[in-house]
């Protein structure tokens, strides 16, 4: 069972490496350490962070071997260098941040080979590991979006998404009562999915799909970004100071709207959902159509429940892991699939696309769950706790499906929509539902 596990994990270690290769590879090193976006780090910065947090936790600590490269700790710490000041530092360049990746990951592999994978909690069942790979991946993510934010030619290709297969539209009843939120038992999940606990949730209605791009832009035609009413009062003051308009990246385009995808325009699709929104224009859209986001806990019901056992599932879909058939993700397709592509990755009670596609705000803050503990490091989870965040929930075609499950927490200032955000809408269920 161990010998399996180390091969898994190698398995996963190289294809995050790839992923990761293919994101700097696409570009030329004067693109590498260019910042095309004061909201995101160099590329290059990003290649040699990954390395860096994998020497840190797996070469050092869970391997005890002797620093590589010591001397780079603090430049690529994320916590003492905002985004915007990364530019000046004195990073290493792309061919020494290249040798820099290559030589740590010779050495994890190594630590992978002769490690005992159970015994204390960091090393039992591959968690540093896994951690290592989640970490990776969600920077693969992170710069997925620096390249939609680069100008020039295109350079990433990927196969169109699936067409829909069946019509979604409307809304599913969730009914009423407790359920098992967060986990005790997925291997690799992070300290801020646990621990498991009963939430008791009132019946909800939420939206069968994300919403799309045809309905946001019924929003924007009917006035709703000049019209305070739809607006809280932060939403407001922020969309009069940015000018916002329309989601990031649309522009005019005759009598309707375009979209710019990493250096290609074209026409919107109309039954996508819609994608680069912040948290404040998904509250607007909401109050406009009389509705309001999903707390997080109605988003993980609606994501884990299942009403015919009462428990809670690891996917909507069940317990097995992403298949094509039921989710977008891992950036195999550039873009979110339309509503209704994926019916195999449905929840038993009939919500579509709750995994793939568009992180999806809710309107919960981020916080620990009862009788969470730190674990590894409270860097990770801890210092965000009670601050300016909103949680998404369900990753996007961006994301990798190491870093996605029902549980899974994602979070952003409410601001943010450089990230792959979109939304769905829910509202109470009226007296008598079930």
């Amino acid at each position: 069972m161990t010998q399996d596990l180390r091969l898994a994990v190698a398995a996963e270690l190289e294809r995050a490496r790839a992923r990761t290769a293919l994101l700097t590879e696409a570009v030329d090193d004067s693109d590498l350490v260019r910042q095309h976006s004061p909201l995101m780090s160099p590329l290059v910065w990003d290649l040699a962070h990954v390395a860096n947090q994998e020497e840190l936790w797996l070469v050092r600590d869970v391997g005890g071997r002797e620093p590589v490269r010591r001397d780079i700790d603090e430049l690529y710490d994320a916590f003492k260098h905002p985004r915007g000041d990364r530019p000046a530092l004195p990073l290493l360049g792309p061919a020494e941040a290249r040798a820099y990746v290559d030589q740590v990951r010779d050495k994890a592999l190594d630590v992978l080979d002769r490690v005992r994978l159970d015994g204390r909690p960091l090393v039992a069942d591959g968690f540093a590991f896994g951690m290592i790979i989640q970490h990776e991946q969600q920077h693969d993510e992170t710069m997925l979006a620096t390249h939609q934010l680069r100008d020039g030619a295109p350079v990433l290709d990927a196969e169109p998404p699936p067409a829909a297969r069946i019509p979604v539209t409307g809304e599913v009843l969730i009914p009423g009562g407790p359920f098992t939120m967060g986990t005790d038992t997925e291997a690799w999940a992070l300290d801020n999915e646990r621990p498991a606990h009963t939430v008791d949730v009132p019946a909800f209605h939420i939206d069968a799909a994300p919403v799309t791009n045809a309905r946001y832009a019924e929003f924007i035609a009917a006035g709703g970004y000049d019209d305070a009413r739809w607006w809280s009062a932060r939403g407001w003051a922020h969309r009069q100071a940015a000018g916002l308009t329309a989601p990031m990246h649309w522009r005019r385009d005759g009598d309707g709207w375009a979209y710019t995808r990493f250096g290609r325009t074209e026409r919107i699709v109309a039954d996508e959902p819609v994608v680069h929104v912040c948290y404040f224009e998904a509250e607007a859209f909401a109050a406009w159509a009389g509705r309001r986001l999903p707390s997080e806990a109605e988003w993980e019901k609606a994501a884990r429940f299942d009403p015919a056992t009462g428990r809670s599932r690891r996917y909507p879909w069940g317990d097995d892991p992403p298949e094509p058939r039921h989710a977008n993700l891992g950036q195999r397709h550039l873009s979110p699939a339309p509503a209704g592509a994926y019916p195999d990755g449905a929840s038993p009670l009939g919500v579509h696309q709750l995994i793939g596609d568009v992180w999806e705000w809710t309107g919960s803050g981020f916080d620990g769950y009862p009788g969470f503990a730190v674990f590894p490091y409270a860097e990770y989870s801890q210092v965000f706790f009670g601050g300016d965040y909103k949680v998404l929930r369900g990753g996007s075609f961006g994301t990798d499906a190491a870093a996605c499950r029902g549980t899974f927490r994602n979070w952003d200032h409410p601001v943010r929509r450089q990230i792959f955000s979109g939304f769905r809408c829910a509202r109470d269920a009226g007296p008598g539902a079930a």
